[in-house]
């Protein structure tokens, strides 16, 4: 997921460099928080497999433009119940920065808006995970409808960014609308991928339950909070 070079431009990009540097204000404060409780191994190792994770999503998984944005299959509430909050914020950040430095250098200028579109959705997927999984519920025991709830809250978040960049910067005019809207109407096909695929690599650690060394994934994701 992309915002387009060209969508905002000029003294507009200011904005974006805020937003960038306040959601990875959060991420770093998730960081600090999970180095505290799980150590800071534990951390590095999460976010080097995220990372490489989220470099291997954009650059190999189908992709394509639509719009005002680009579609991927960012699987970012996969990454989130996986690794955990911090790891996923984290790799997405460095994910999408190693694919701007060495294959989309043009896309550099738009770094404070596209991390700012990735990972406030996933802060909000924590907040609704927080609400919707009881505290004596392992991840790997998720149902579907909360796989969805957890995905579609992603995607709507992105959805929403990726709207209110183009808005910002491009205004109201009749194409633009348009542009955005197909770009949304494109997403319900990953909206309806992503809770299965979500599923499908929760069934598998299920079956590696006690088999997976400590600290390589989210202890929530075996154990109830």
């Amino acid at each position: 997921m992309h915002i387009e070079p060209g969508v905002v431009t000029g003294a507009k990009l200011i904005l974006s460099y805020a937003t960038g540097i306040a959601a990875g204000g959060v991420a770093l404060k998730l960081a600090v928080e999970t180095v505290r409780e799980q150590g800071i191994g534990s951390l590095a190792v999460r976010t080097l497999a995220t990372t490489a994770l989220v470099f291997t999503f954009f650059e190999i998984l189908p992709h394509f433009p639509v719009g005002v944005s680009e579609v991927h299959f960012i699987l970012g509430s996969t990454l989130f119940l996986l690794f955990g909050a911090a790891p996923a914020a984290l790799g997405l950040a460095f994910g999408l920065l190693l694919q701007g430095v060495f294959f989309e250098p043009a896309d550099l200028p738009q770094y404070g808006m596209n991390v700012t579109t990735l990972l406030v959705p996933l802060f909000g997927i924590q907040a609704i995970a927080a609400r919707i999984i009881s505290r004596n519920t392992a991840y790997v025991d998720l149902r579907y409808r909360q796989a969805l709830a957890l995905s579609t809250t992603y995607q709507a978040g992105v959805i929403a960014w990726v709207a209110f960049w183009a808005l910002y910067g491009s205004g109201f005019a009749m194409s633009n609308l348009a542009n955005i809207a197909t770009f949304a109407a494109s997403y319900a096909l990953v909206i309806v991928i992503e809770p299965l695929a979500d599923l499908a690599v929760l069934a598998l650690a299920k079956s590696l339950r006690g088999v997976t060394a400590p600290g390589l994934v989210t202890p929530r994701l075996h154990n109830a909070a």
